[in-house]
């Protein structure tokens, strides 16, 4: 195939996901050509990328309203190359706002989507089913459940299994983690992953140090905090009072700071679900601004935010979701699952339930297989 295709990737883990898509379809056509949005993986991988992903990572409605003239340039320039490059087919991942707007548009030039990684219709904007039904030629779920939502909708969906699974690997113990990173094997380790968007970090990160705090006054702790590819540590470290206890950021051995934890402290996102595959006690949290919050609050139709428990179907790991997000309730959870042996079993136990209902699927390679399809059905 010479037809050129186009990937959507709008931040760090969609673009990880993307980089496996691509890598599995050239071991099928080894010809194909990408371009689109993304970051340095996809870059690796051949795509051509005209803006980095960067550029849609943005959280909050009124937070993307001061982002507005930017995105529409972006926009307007992925549609001038879109008519010069006449792809053969579209793949979108996530970032709804931005993709399926996108797809109205390639709809429109007869370009077919497939879309990756489903919008959380069970969650929020049911109402985007009805854009999806109309402009995506094929949707690949990452959730078992998500299929009998887009079945009742008589939209063409498929569970591929979740890309985690391919992912979520560690490369050495935690033996050799403690002594690389010189902590101290006598210790409890807690790793603190506040997010991939500097929005997060602003939020998060005042809170998360005055726990730090409490806790390390109750208990012999050291930290360890797991920074988002893409951020600048530099930068990042200048959010870090000089009071702080001391915390070890780490840009790179992320599953491996998680895997050696006794206990890791997650802003809500994949980072969740990583660490239950891992089998380390969590603790959710999360925080917009206060606008924000309260302008989404009605249109969310579930009552948990960490995808660990609503794939559990029940609260398996404390969530703290915006004015429950406090250094007290921080300190108070984190002491809790510390001091409970009984606490961290049952939650390893019902993490290992969730890996299970996830299946054993490569997704990527079922998503490139879907690709194929659809390229060589139009051909």
């Amino acid at each position: 195939m010479k037809d050129s295709l186009l990937i959507v990737a709008g931040e760090k883990s969609g673009e990880n996901y993307g980089a496996s898509v691509v890598r599995r379809f050239r071991e099928m056509d080894p010809e194909a050509r990408f371009f689109g949005i993304g970051g340095t993986k996809m870059a690796a991988e051949g795509v051509d990328i005209l803006f980095p992903m960067e550029d849609l990572a943005v959280v909050g409605v009124f937070e993307i309203l001061s982002q507005l003239p930017r995105i529409r340039k972006i926009f307007s320039r992925i549609q001038d190359e879109i008519k010069a490059r006449r792809p053969a087919a579209a793949v979108l991942i996530d970032s709804p706002d931005f993709n399926l707007r996108l797809a109205k548009k390639l709809h429109k030039l007869g370009v077919p989507v497939l879309y990756y990684i489903s919008p959380t219709v069970w969650a929020w904007r049911k109402g985007r089913l009805k854009t999806i039904k109309k402009y995506v030629r094929q949707m690949c779920l990452i959730f078992p459940f998500e299929e009998d939502i887009y079945k009742k909708e008589g939209i063409p969906a498929r569970f591929v299994g979740h890309p985690l699974l391919e992912r979520v690997k560690t490369a050495f113990g935690k033996a050799e983690f403690i002594e690389r990173y010189g902590l101290d094997s006598g210790q409890k380790l807690i790793t603190v992953l506040p997010g991939s968007r500097r929005s997060e970090i602003r939020f998060h990160m005042p809170v998360l140090i005055e726990a730090l705090q409490k806790i390390r006054h109750e208990v012999p702790v050291q930290f360890v905090l797991a920074l988002a590819e893409g951020l600048d540590p530099d930068a990042f470290r200048s959010l870090i009072p000089l009071n702080s206890p001391p915390i070890k950021v780490l840009r790179e051995n992320t599953y491996e700071a998680m895997a050696a934890a006794d206990l890791v402290l997650s802003a809500c996102g994949t980072a969740n679900l990583e660490a239950a595959l891992l089998e380390i006690p969590l603790i959710a949290f999360y925080r917009l601004s206060s606008l924000t919050y309260w302008a989404g609050l009605k249109l969310v139709k579930i009552r948990n935010y960490s995808i660990v428990n609503i794939l559990a179907g029940e609260n398996i790991v404390p969530e703290l979701i915006q004015r429950d997000f406090t250094a007290d309730n921080v300190f108070h959870e984190a002491m809790t699952v510390l001091e409970s042996e009984d606490i961290r079993s049952a939650m390893r136990s019902q993490f290992r339930r969730i890996r299970s209902l996830l299946g054993s699927a490569s997704a990527s390679r079922n998503v490139a297989l879907e690709l194929e399809a659809l390229v060589r059905h139009l051909s």
